[in-house]
């Protein structure tokens, strides 16, 4: 059973100040993009697709530069992230193992994380695994919401989010794990992607009472960097 990982690459650099897509903008000298493939290999998964939109072509042309082999997609309509994975449907058809989501963009995300997350989500059995983070400020960021227990109820995004909801801090990673075996096998799988927000397919997954871990493993420090790095740019 050999894990996965989709890349979500489409989006555009407006906030950059750039006309190229916002993953091949450079940190430290590298794409984003580049950051997040260099997590994943190093956290041992080798599979992985990269779903494309604004300007595939540039994406297209960088990922021919690699040494190594890395499938992709193209989403010619952005409706959100849920949709995303949807396009790489059938990538995730040949692998059995599970598969993480992660956000092109975040190039905070190291193989530690990534190793760890997924030694959370097997040991749990868990069909769904969310990675969040809590911050000073969460502008910006999904909220986190919890029921009376602890549990996650819902990710909400912040144009959605009503004002208590909004006070919360602890924020949406955009980190995913899930097990697409358990998924699939009590056909739910079509119900988590699609949705236009992989938010709304936690969501489906704990209404219909399937175990979903939530993981506390980025700092403050995390978010910080991806937030100055935005307003330098």
């Amino acid at each position: 059973m050999k894990n996965c990982a989709v890349i979500l690459a489409g989006g555009e650099g407006k906030r950059m100040k750039s006309d190229k897509p916002k993953t091949l903008s450079e940190v430290l000298g590298r794409p984003m993009l580049c950051w997040v493939m260099s997590a994943l290999r190093k956290a041992g998964i080798d599979d992985i697709c990269v779903v494309k939109g604004f300007k595939k072509e540039c994406v297209e042309e960088y990922l021919s530069t690699l040494d190594f082999s890395v499938e992709s997609v193209f989403q010619a309509e952005r409706l959100g992230t849920g949709h995303a994975v949807m396009m790489a449907k059938d990538f995730l058809k040949k692998h059995s193992g599970n598969v993480v989501i992660l956000n092109g963009d975040a190039p905070f995300m190291d193989s530690e994380t990534i190793e760890d997350s997924l030694k959370a989500h097997i040991e749990n059995g868990c069909a769904a695994t969310v990675i969040s983070a809590k911050v000073d400020d969460p502008t910006g960021y999904g909220r986190i919401v919890r029921d009376e227990n602890g549990n996650l109820r819902a990710i909400v995004e912040q144009k959605d989010a009503d004002e208590e909801t909004l006070k919360i801090n602890e924020v949406n990673s955009g980190g995913f794990w899930f097990d697409p075996n358990v998924l699939e096998a009590n056909g739910i799988d079509s119900k988590v992607y699609s949705g236009y927000a992989l938010g709304m397919g936690i969501e489906r997954i704990t209404n219909l009472k399937y175990r979903v871990n939530d993981l506390r493993l980025f700092s403050e420090n995390d978010t910080r960097f991806l937030k100055e790095f935005e307003a330098a740019n």
